[in-house]
């Protein structure tokens, strides 16, 4: 084996936004839930992680940048995922560049990790998830492993439990399993993003910062002292389940948004049963929560769900493009961007639907008239400055390998940060 060699990969990998959610676990090590849940997986061209992985006898130790600052590998969940990861290499060799690597050598071979998400980390917009699954794909992409998206899954749910899901595009169920060493807690798809290919998602970005309560520990809590968590896990979400993989599929979109509004409101009831009480919307929030509301039932059938994980981000999902730019609309009314920003900058990811919704720059938000659901005598209160940003993005593809090295994040000279 020659001395002086770097091996690299570099993968892409998206987000997921749990339509039916996933809260609570029945084991913390190896983080297994005591539901099912389904998530949809959002294009990886708005909202992703990139991961670099290295590999060279010339590494003295396991390392990893994240957004470009050197964090640490010694927590459970990075150990568990790089240990099975390592379990399962196989041998790997080519020749033009004399490399050749023995299963055993993986074991003592150290890794350098750069990742990068291009939206930010834990503001609930799932950043593990995609961190996670970025991270076991592009290792098992190194490491020559041959398991499946479903099995490897299974690796990145020790991650992080919804990075399970990160590993597929489209919609993806999280089956719970039985055995209590997880083998049977994975991910399958349900149907890929071209089967429901009408749907278009606008993200409004509450507020980036980091949330007080972390998901981890807010669960714990409610798995502890939240009675309706045990009902929902039991009774509810099940047959909640089976109901809506009919709902996609059969891209029924009336019965899917009356069970993702359904039961994002139920997850934030369990948030407001434990004890002490866990706050993760804001008024903010509910404002959007209630216009969306008032504006399905005037049209007489939904024209957008809702739904919302561990934070008081709102994912808004429109039955297609029509009711995007309308959606669109309505939100820039109710909530335009303070004075000194432009629309270019408050608007971001898929901006073709500005367009759609005759919105060209800030004359235009000025220039929108109240929604025709407002009551005629009230006056319509504005809150500039409440929502940070709207990301406009639909459904989108499962992890993906970069092959361009001017896409990697690590140098391929020296394995280090560029």
């Amino acid at each position: 084996m020659g001395e002086k060699w770097v091996l690299m990969k570099t993968a892409q990998t998206p987000t997921n936004i749990a339509v039916i959610k996933y809260w609570g676990k029945r084991d913390e090590s190896l983080i297994l839930p005591i539901n099912d849940s389904i998530s949809v997986t959002l294009d990886p061209s708005h909202l992703c992680t990139t991961t670099t992985v290295a590999v060279s006898p010339t590494f003295q130790q396991d390392r990893m940048w994240l957004n470009g600052k050197e964090i640490s590998l010694s927590g459970g969940r990075y150990q568990n995922c790089l240990r099975e990861i390592r379990r399962r290499a196989s041998e790997f060799e080519d020749k033009d560049l004399g490399i050749k690597i023995e299963k055993k050598d993986w074991e003592k071979l150290h890794l350098h990790i750069a990742s990068y998400n291009n939206f930010p980390t834990a503001a609930g917009l799932a950043s593990s998830a995609a961190g996670f699954a970025c991270l076991v794909f592009a290792l098992a992409k190194l490491m020559n492993v041959k398991e499946d998206e479903s099995q490897l899954s299974a690796i990145a749910r020790q991650g992080s439990g919804s990075a399970c899901r990160s590993l597929f595009g489209g919609f993806v169920k999280w089956i719970m399993g039985k055995e209590e060493d997880g083998s049977d807690s994975l991910a399958v798809q349900l149907v890929d993003e071209k089967h429901w290919d009408d749907l278009f998602i606008v993200i409004a970005v509450v507020s980036s910062r980091q949330k007080e309560t972390s998901s981890t520990s807010g669960m714990r809590e409610s798995v502890e002292t939240s009675l309706l968590l045990q009902h929902r896990a039991k009774e509810v979400v099940p047959k909640r389940t089976l109901q809506m993989e009919e709902a996609i599929k059969n891209r029924d979109f009336a019965y899917f948004a009356q069970l993702t509004c359904a039961d994002s409101n139920q997850f934030h009831a369990v948030c407001l049963d434990t004890s002490p009480p866990i706050f993760y919307m804001n008024d903010t929030s509910h404002r959007i929560i209630s216009y969306v509301e008032k504006w399905n039932s005037s049209e007489g059938s939904p024209q957008v769900a809702y739904t919302f994980d561990a934070g008081p981000n709102a994912v808004l999902i429109a039955r297609n493009r029509k009711a995007a730019a309308q959606l669109l609309q309505r939100l820039l009314f109710y909530f335009p961007p303070k004075s000194d920003i432009d629309l270019d900058s408050y608007v971001v990811g898929d901006k073709s639907i500005l367009q759609d919704a005759g919105l060209e720059g800030m004359k235009d938000v000025e220039a929108l008239s109240p929604p025709p659901e407002i009551k005629e005598n009230a006056p319509a209160q504005k809150y500039p400055g409440d929502v940070s940003y709207f990301i406009c993005t639909r459904p989108g593809k499962g992890p993906v390998l970069l092959s361009h090295e001017n896409l990697a994040l690590l140098d391929p000279e020296t394995g280090l940060p560029k």
